[in-house]
């Protein structure tokens, strides 16, 4: 029997929109629009996904299986209330946002959330990428997982609160990384140090966490409580009274994280 092809159309032309409207051509899928407010975007999008685009909800193609709202988070509920699709698949992509802001535009509504940081002049492998699912019926779930895994390995059921709990868990383990990355690059380009010295260690310390609990390879001075170090670093932050802050806390929370793991 042959595998479903389905005709979808992508509402967003951002990172999201492109690398999983990439993902989904990519397996034969087909998509027949693109939506974006942005002319250039949706044309530029539309072109590399060999179909259509518009800037306007109001023309949206109304023959395809599901829509996915690939948007920031703000714009979301906004398109939702524009469109009325009655039976369609509906889905947003959102770490955040509840699937019920779904609800008045067709009976059937989901969630298809792509778990990874997307930039749309990186290319990912989205063969690894986690999706996340939730929908508000059993077949539309089905029609969601089939689909989710035309495109990842690992395709799993959340519900809208476990999907907020992971995107929460994903700012930490991505966006304050990255962050404390930019600290860390910051400090050694101000004293003309490259950051690149950095990055052995940096792959190494997220290698680690493939086979290890985080807590079991938690190394430094905040762990070993060596206080003599920490004064000392946080005399090098004197003129970062942000800095110094933020390592007092995470100095703080890594030394109660190790107490509560003896």
């Amino acid at each position: 029997m042959a595998e479903r092809t389905y005709k979808i159309v992508m509402i967003g032309a951002g990172n999201m929109a492109t690398h999983l409207g990439l993902a989904l051509y990519q397996k034969k899928q087909v998509i027949v629009q693109v939506c974006s407010k942005r002319k250039t975007s949706s044309e530029a999008l539309a072109k590399k996904l060999n179909c259509k685009a518009t800037t306007s909800l109001a023309k949206i193609d109304t023959t395809a299986d599901v829509y996915i709202i690939a948007t920031n988070d703000d714009s979301i509920a906004s398109i939702a209330d524009e469109l009325k699709l009655q039976n369609k698949i509906m889905v947003h992509t959102s770490g955040s946002i509840e699937m019920k802001v779904l609800k008045h535009c067709s009976k059937n509504v989901g969630v298809f959330y792509p778990l990874q940081t997307f930039s749309k002049t990186r290319k990912i492998d989205f063969d690894k990428v986690p999706v996340c699912i939730e929908a508000n019926n059993k077949a539309t779930l089905e029609t969601l997982m089939m689909l989710a895994k035309k495109v990842s390995k690992r395709v799993v059921k959340i519900d809208s609160e476990q999907r907020k709990l992971i995107h929460l868990s994903a700012i930490f383990a991505n966006n304050f990384t990255n962050h404390l990355l930019h600290i860390a690059e910051e400090l050694l380009l101000t004293h003309q140090l490259p950051f690149d010295l950095l990055q052995p260690l940096i792959t190494e310390t997220l290698n680690k966490t493939e086979h290890h609990s985080p807590m079991d390879v938690q190394t430094g001075p905040a762990k070993r409580g060596d206080t003599k170090t920490m004064k000392t670093h946080l005399s090098l932050l004197a003129e970062h009274k942000d800095y110094q802050e933020l390592y007092k806390l995470l100095s703080i929370s890594i030394g109660k994280a190790a107490k509560r793991n003896k």
